[in-house]
């Protein structure tokens, strides 16, 4: 999704600058054209030879300081996206006032593409109601935002403010040189991972399932415009801070989540791997050793089944079924039995791996998708909305 792919980045002066250098080298190995531009503060910060040594490519400094015959315009006309990280308060400040005195205010000024901030600055500087001014007037005319991550900040002070992990701002780059934010505000529920189902105190029931995929589904959708809501059972990733997260353990506790959120919801998709069965009576204690021990278990309600039994005209019900065996006819099966609009049905061999091979099965579709979990998900949504 990004190889080949023109991208300019825009390095001001934040601390966070030194990040940057990571995303480049990113961007680069995954096969993109990297062109720098730097601000006067920047380079105080870090020099231009590091980025022009990971890209292979220009860094530009100055307005008049022309590297291999390139311009601020050319630049504007060359780049397919721009990435302003980290974006300090003073050029989102400039681009919001029409101010183009420096050799990226004017290439932002003059570009034609989709242009990302990545906002990095002190808690308060980034609170204050004239750089969310900024942001919101941005936001407006179609300039793109990711959100700081929130945590301990170089300034010593914790709270919003920190630069977002490469790979995050990947997934938003990745999606804006394909997409525009085409499903702006339509609510989207999302499950995902493996519920657990306690024992006792310290053993459970589970899969492998590693909730990879219903993640790619929430990045992708929330990044393409989507009011996410993502119900989480053990995931093996960090999830997201931008995305509406409610953690669950038991399938017990993921039906009670999903029956409350589905109503809200136009599109439910169901990636959980949800336990079909439960211990009858866990026990409080730790059971003790012995040769041989007899568990006892009980089906759990079946989301899936109740939530087709609900679905309104106006909703989209999508179910995911990893099999072993048989893999269409299983899941065409289900489809029917459930009163699925689609179902995503994949084989067990390719659980947990970052590429996936889906056979998206509709009333009227069946599709091979493969890839990488993240691209898929591009793919799944396209296929459900039509695009």
């Amino acid at each position: 999704m990004i190889k080949n792919k023109k991208i300019l980045l825009g390095i001001t002066g934040g601390i966070a600058a030194y990040k940057a250098v990571d995303l480049a080298s990113k961007l680069t190995k995954q096969g993109a054209e990297v062109k720098t531009i730097m601000t006067a503060n920047a380079c105080e910060l870090i020099s231009p030879i590091t980025f022009k040594s990971i890209t292979h490519q220009p860094v530009v400094t100055r307005m008049f300081d022309i590297d291999a015959d390139i311009e601020h315009i050319s630049l504007a006309d060359w780049a397919e996206v721009i990435i302003v990280a980290p974006a300090t308060a003073n050029i989102i400040g400039k681009v919001a006032g029409g101010i183009a005195d420096d050799l990226l205010s004017t290439t932002i000024m003059a570009t034609r593409s989709p242009v990302l901030f990545v906002p990095a600055m002190n808690v308060h500087m980034y609170e204050n109601p004239i750089v969310q001014e900024n942001i919101s007037k941005l936001s407006k005319l179609g300039y793109l935002f990711m959100e700081p991550e929130k945590g301990m900040l170089a300034c010593g002070y914790e709270g919003k403010g920190r630069f977002p992990k490469t790979d995050e701002i990947i997934y938003f780059v990745q999606t804006y040189l394909n997409y525009k934010k085409d499903l702006k505000d339509i609510p989207i529920l999302i499950t995902a991972g493996a519920t657990r189902e306690n024992i006792d105190p310290m053993r459970f029931i589970t899969n492998y399932s590693t909730g990879k995929m219903g993640q790619a589904l929430a990045r992708a959708a929330y990044i393409r415009g989507a009011k996410v809501t993502l119900i989480a059972g053990n995931i093996t990733e960090n999830i997201p801070e931008y995305l509406k997260c409610i953690k669950t353990s038991t399938a017990d506790e993921m039906f009670n989540a999903t029956m409350k959120e589905f109503p809200k919801n136009q599109v439910t998709f169901m990636t959980a791997a949800v336990s079909d069965y439960t211990p009858t009576k866990p026990s409080g204690q730790k059971i003790k050793k012995t040769d041989e021990m007899i568990l006892e278990l009980k089906r759990t309600r079946d989301i899936l089944l109740e939530l087709g039994k609900k679905k309104t005209d106006r909703q989209t019900l999508v179910g995911f079924a990893a099999e072993s065996e048989n893999i269409i006819e299983n899941a065409k099966l289900k489809l029917k039995k459930k009163n699925l609009d689609f179902i995503a049905a994949n084989n067990l061999n390719v659980a947990g791996k970052d590429e996936t091979e889906i056979i998206f099965i509709g009333r009227n579709i069946e599709e091979k998708l493969t890839g990488k979990k993240f691209q898929v998900a591009h793919k799944i949504l396209d296929m459900v909305f039509k695009k």
